[in-house]
């Protein structure tokens, strides 16, 4: 999943960049609104509204009106009618400085789970000839369903929801497990062996080392 990052202040900037990729994330930052309207398209915007050349309002009411891309807000603005502001331009959520790197990952995957559970057409999540559709809580192979633990499904949909992307034990252990213990994390190990049996070749979910896992279509 890549994030772009809009923040002028390097103070700010670096140590929530740094932050972003130690949880997993492929993150680009950029200083200007108008770095922000020529950047590459993003999975999610983490967008501040004082910037230098464009107000960061107008930044997001561009970037909404081209696409459908996920927007949160971090600003220092906490007035209630900027809230109300950006929410109305398109924003999906509104996090006011100074906030705690742990508050704001929980609202990147809350917004992302509202976002990219499924495909523009509300359909199921695929992969080659996996699908696995969130909404029916089935997953099938080439046709064939596969029969799921409530927790193995949900481990499947973590890693589906961006194929080929390496999604960290952290992350993992919070979207599926929902906590955010830093401590043994034995039981995804086991989860993920028991899926590639499930799954019939354990080349559909490859280990990255000092990471975590990634779905690949063998």
């Amino acid at each position: 999943m890549h994030i772009l990052v809009v923040e002028d202040e390097d103070a700010i900037a670096d140590p929530l960049v740094a932050g972003l990729k130690r949880e997993g994330y492929d993150v680009s930052r950029v200083a200007t609104g108008e770095g922000a309207l020529e950047a590459s398209p993003a999975d999610l915007v983490l967008l501040d509204l004082r910037l230098p050349d464009i107000d960061g309002l107008d930044v997001c009411r561009q970037l909404r009106e081209r696409s459908r891309v996920p927007i949160i807000v971090v600003t220092a603005r906490g007035e209630e009618a900027d809230r109300v502001v950006g929410l109305e331009l398109g924003a999906d959520d509104y996090v006011v400085k100074p906030y705690g790197l742990r508050e704001l990952i929980a609202r990147i995957r809350a917004v992302t789970r509202r976002a990219v559970s499924y495909d523009g057409n509300g359909g199921p999540l695929r992969a080659g000839e996996l699908e696995v559709d969130e909404r029916a809580r089935r997953a099938s192979l080439g046709g064939r369903e596969l029969e799921l633990t409530p927790k193995e499904f949900e481990l499947l949909a973590a890693l589906a929801r961006d194929p080929g992307a390496a999604v960290s034990r952290q992350r993992l252990l919070a979207e599926v497990w929902q906590t955010s213990w830093y401590g043994s994390s034995k039981t995804i190990d086991v989860h993920v062996a028991a899926l590639r049996r499930k799954l019939g070749d354990p080349g559909w979910i490859e280990t990255v080392r000092g990471v975590g896992f990634r779905l690949h279509v063998p």
